[in-house]
């Protein structure tokens, strides 16, 4: 089903974007008509729904939403969150797709540098408090923006990922942000990705070859062994899985 009877125009949607109960029985209503639609059809429906009013977001482990997403609708924002703490590797992969994609590229920074956080709160917060690092650095700039700019995003979450993520509809009303999420490739498996991307040329981020499957911030991400869990890496020993976008 491609949701064409779910569409509403751009400025439609902007307006009810003051109205969370018409946007969220929108989300409810694209969920279970788009749950067996392509990655493409879920795309389509979105941007024909929210117009410039959507954005994708992307931690440039690897390029596959940004690469379905414009070749659905050219000129999309893509958000990067700039940590100050990410890999050279990552940075050159936002880079290298900022030039290929056709995408408008929106680089987003916290409101502190990693100098003036280090100074107001102590060196290596990461280490201390991972869940306040993170929402310094990744959350609270993304919801600035999110708001200021935004009626819906795009993410690459999947349900195979984390069990937090297993019920992941393909459209959702994203209550903390009060605004609709979207996750095309949210039934996609790891086996799914790695064939779009040797079929399709996709853009990957180095690190991923070199044992890195899950890519955040330097701080906190660790190579993962042969056959592990591909978030394991991810805050290593904390017992956290979340930087706190997707939950």
């Amino acid at each position: 089903m491609s949701g064409e009877g779910l569409t509403l125009s751009g400025n439609a949607a902007h307006r009810h974007r003051e109205d969370p109960t018409v946007m969220r029985s929108l989300a409810a209503t694209a969920a279970a008509e788009l749950e067996d639609a392509s990655a493409q059809e879920i795309i389509r429906w979105a941007t024909d729904a929210f117009g410039t009013r959507i954005c994708v977001t992307s931690s440039m482990t690897d390029a596959v939403i940004i690469h379905l997403a414009s070749s659905v609708r050219p000129g999309i924002d893509v958000v990067f969150l700039d940590t100050g703490y990410h890999f050279p590797e990552t940075v050159g992969t936002r880079d290298a797709v900022e030039a290929v994609y056709p995408i408008t590229l929106v680089n987003v920074t916290p409101t502190r540098t990693v100098a003036e956080q280090d100074a107001e709160l102590g060196p290596r917060l990461y280490g201390r408090n991972p869940d306040l690092c993170c929402y310094l650095r990744k959350v609270e700039p993304l919801e600035r923006t999110l708001r200021h700019n935004y009626d819906a995003w795009i993410s690459g979450v999947r349900r195979d990922e984390t069990l937090a993520r297993r019920s992941t509809p393909v459209v959702a009303w994203d209550n903390k942000r009060q605004m609709v999420k979207v996750n095309p490739i949210a039934r996609w498996t790891a086996d799914q990705v790695d064939e779009y991307i040797a079929s399709e040329g996709v853009l990957v981020n180095p690190l991923v070859y070199d044992g890195y499957p899950s890519i955040g911030c330097r701080t906190c991400t660790a190579r993962v062994e042969v056959g592990a869990d591909p978030r394991s890496g991810r805050w290593a020993g904390t017992g956290k899985t979340e930087c706190g976008l997707h939950v």
